[in-house]
């Protein structure tokens, strides 16, 4: 599972904020005010904003936001810095920046932070800066953006800016993936248990258990490519351009510019096949595994039997009214990233 876990397709052992693998239903979500922006004034070459998420991963630690403060002013940028707790803030923060002089806004967290900040800038032009802040960073990562938090800093100054796509469920974007069966099932069961005081890692193993010792199934129907497709399956998975599927590259992407979703569907199995299945992928890819449909498209309609199902996306869950859309937005949007090395 820790394997599964650096790879994006299990989840990391969340702090319950945004950024971190939450449990979250569309109905509890919160707007609060964010917190006053704090100013740090240098040499102007560029202007921006940065949402500092202090509960996501390793900004949770005053000693590196204060790294982070202090690579900003030594950037030589003029930058508002906004600090928020919670993905419920992240609106209030962003959305008076927009019609302002700015030129990016930066999202300083984990993956649920940075798509926070990305729903509100798909589609407007405003460049979007990553500083990777969180527990796994899978979306800086296939950008290649530094881990090293002064790294990511100098990528605003020094880097290009590149149109990436997302993707998009029922009119809700992601940025990495998004899922149905036993990972969202799993992220409610480790919520379930942290409520009776288990420790985080404690938790996720406990759920991780649980979920996979009763294995739930649900019956989908899939219109893809023309075709109809209909399974009896313990995961549906849509990622945002198409994952790696064999050897160490297994999990991650080296573009997420193609302009298509990959999904990829479990046939009906038996836990332990399917745990066969995922050693398979790594070992021989794709190809090699019978038990996984393996496909990519620019959309994908999916018909679940219940009108209402949790839904994994970008590591948190949300409850969606079925039948699910998804669907590939090309050149969403325009980020900032490493001038060497950038993905094709």
């Amino acid at each position: 599972m820790i394997w599964l876990r650096r790879r994006g397709l299990w989840p990391a052992p969340g702090n319950g904020n945004t950024g971190d693998s939450i449990y979250e239903f569309e109905s509890q979500q919160r707007s609060l005010s964010p917190a006053k922006p704090v100013r740090i004034h240098a040499r102007p070459d560029m202007k921006v904003v940065v949402v500092l998420n202090q509960a996501s991963g390793a900004l949770s630690i005053p000693a590196n936001r204060e790294i982070l403060l202090g690579a900003l002013r030594d950037a030589g940028l003029e930058t508002i810095v906004v600090t928020v707790t919670n993905g419920g803030e992240i609106e209030a923060a962003v959305r008076p920046h927009l019609e302002s002089d700015c030129e990016a806004v930066v999202a300083a967290g984990g993956d649920g932070t940075v798509n926070a900040v990305a729903r509100i800038l798909a589609g407007t032009g405003m460049r979007l800066g990553v500083i990777p802040g969180g527990t796994l960073n899978h979306f800086a990562g296939d950008l290649h953006i530094p881990a090293d938090l002064a790294e990511a800093v100098n990528v605003l100054k020094t880097g290009v800016t590149k149109l990436v796509d997302a993707g998009a469920v029922n009119g809700r974007i992601f940025l990495n993936n998004s899922g149905l069966g036993l990972y969202p099932e799993m992220v409610m069961k480790r919520e379930e248990i942290r409520k009776h005081g288990f420790r985080k890692a404690t938790a996720l193993l406990m759920a991780s258990a649980l979920t996979l010792l009763r294995f739930p199934l649900l019956r989908v129907r899939l219109e893809v490519n023309g075709r109809v497709m209909e399974r009896f399956t313990p995961f549906v998975f849509v990622g945002n351009n198409p994952y790696e599927g064999e050897g160490l590259q297994f999990g991650m992407r080296s573009r997420v510019d193609r302009g298509v979703l990959c999904v990829w569907v479990a046939r009906r199995t038996r836990r332990f096949g399917l745990l066969r299945a995922v050693f398979q992928m790594a070992f021989k890819g794709l190809r090699g595994v019978r038990e996984l449909d393996v496909l990519t498209t620019r959309e994908v309609v999916i018909r679940p039997r219940r009108r209402i199902v949790p839904v994994s996306i970008d590591g948190e869950v949300f409850k969606l009214r079925t039948p699910l859309q998804y669907e590939i937005r090309p050149g969403a949007l325009r980020v900032i990233v490493p001038a060497s090395g950038e993905p094709g």
